[in-house]
């Protein structure tokens, strides 16, 4: 075993990593270049997917090493509505998710994973950046590129707890929308996998939706974004250099639970490490996540196909399953000409992200692969600082290849 094994990124990967070397006698040095884990975050709900696996998503925390420290409240029920606004219940025997927060506040899945991490004696290093791994070691800085944003709002409310989910192009385009409410707190928002520059009127839209639905009132509303990567490019080893989380593409490319996708890589990376074998990593997530991942990657690409008609056919025929869980998970894990298919998939999806090479110029953009510079009126390809205040950030391509500038 190294003396040190560096790790550049604070996440869930990049913690779940250090606390498996650190319960394992060795020495993990976390770098983490903003100020406190969690950042990317304000405190929104999100789900812990609990249903691509027979057993319990925390039972296999527990196996890792990683207790459940963090709010987590199981959810057993949701109610879908399809384009038409035709509701739909589903249910199961155990949960189907656990609903978690995300963010820098005390409780949320980052800080939990962050107190765990400094108890193990992990030596996390804020503030700091780390450019080079001459040595090899742990990637897991985040998402590379934007394939799907997240917009909405945070709020209390009085309503009962509930998981209400709409599937319409019209409220998120290739995506879905949603409304979390537990203890109190709500998270509305839409997510969407394509025409980012719409974003608002899609959001304005999900609420009108659910406030017509739902009956339910904002308190203390406050806006959030997010944006993930859910495309991976089929390697996550570079000779000593291991690529964990969203960092690799590890996330569930078809509705993006990947909080379970990013702890389980970076656990894996860590025991490549401990054995001082870092080619083994490929063996690992090969037999863990690999056909995961394919079978994700084919899903979201025939969810695409759908359209509005087909998003409601999809809600119809779970609506005949006896229990959603067993069905989430023959449809993530199982399907071999879905596996047959995935060359094709890949390629197409490849295809479709390089028709964009570069911005335009004098592109201002929020939502393009370019960083904009609005003092100069100049592009550059490089991202920026956070002292960088007269630079506005731009994320990434459309999943339809399409340039989000023009």
């Amino acid at each position: 075993m190294p003396a040190n094994i560096e790790i550049v990124g604070a996440g869930p990967a990049g913690l779940a990593a250090a606390i498996t070397i650190a319960k394992h006698g060795g020495r993990a040095i976390v770098y983490e270049r903003h100020r406190d884990v969690g950042h990317r975050f304000h405190g929104d709900f999100q789900g812990l997917e609990n249903w691509t696996t027979t057993g319990d998503v925390l039972d296999e925390f527990a196996s890792m090493g990683i207790e459940p420290t963090f709010e987590h409240t199981p959810f057993r029920e949701c109610v879908f509505y399809d384009p038409a606004g035709r509701e739909y219940n589903y249910r199961s025997a155990r949960p189907v998710w656990y609903l978690t927060r995300r963010g820098t506040d005390v409780g949320t899945l980052d800080q939990s994973l962050k107190a765990q991490a400094l108890d193990a004696g992990v030596d996390i290093r804020l503030s700091a950046q780390k450019e080079h791994l001459p040595d090899g070691g742990i990637v897991a800085h985040g998402p590379h590129r934007v394939d799907a944003i997240a917009v909405g709002y945070l709020f209390e409310t009085d309503r009962a707890d509930g998981a209400f989910c709409a599937v319409s192009d019209r409220l998120a385009p290739k995506g879905y929308s949603y409304l979390l409410i537990s203890g109190g707190r709500g998270t509305i928002a839409s997510c969407m996998f394509a025409d980012f520059h719409n974003e608002k009127q899609y959001l304005e839209r999900t609420v009108e939706f659910f406030q017509r639905k739902i009956d339910f009132r904002m308190r203390d509303a406050r806006a959030f974004g997010g944006f993930g990567n859910v495309h991976a490019d089929g390697r996550a080893r570079r000779d000593k250099i291991l690529y964990v989380g969203e960092a690799a593409g590890f996330q569930d490319t078809l509705f993006g639970f990947g909080m379970r996708y990013a702890i389980r890589s970076g656990h894996l990376a860590a025991r490549a490490w401990l054995a001082n074998k870092p080619e083994m990593y490929d063996r690992l997530w090969h037999g863990n996540m690999r056909n995961l991942t394919r079978l994700a990657t084919v899903n979201r690409y025939m969810y695409e196909l759908l359209g509005d008609r087909g998003y409601a056919l999809l809600l119809r025929k779970i609506e005949r399953a006896a229990d959603v869980r067993d069905w989430l998970r023959a449809y993530y894990t199982t399907g071999r000409w879905k596996l047959r298919l995935h060359p094709y998939v890949r390629w197409r999806t490849v295809q479709r992200m390089r028709l964009v090479k570069q911005c335009v110029q004098g592109c201002d953009c929020t939502w393009c692969r370019c960083w904009s510079v609005k003092a100069r009126n100049t592009v550059t390809q490089q991202p920026m600082h956070e002292s960088e205040t007269e630079t506005t950030p731009c994320f990434g391509v459309a999943p339809s290849g399409r340039h989000l500038c023009g």
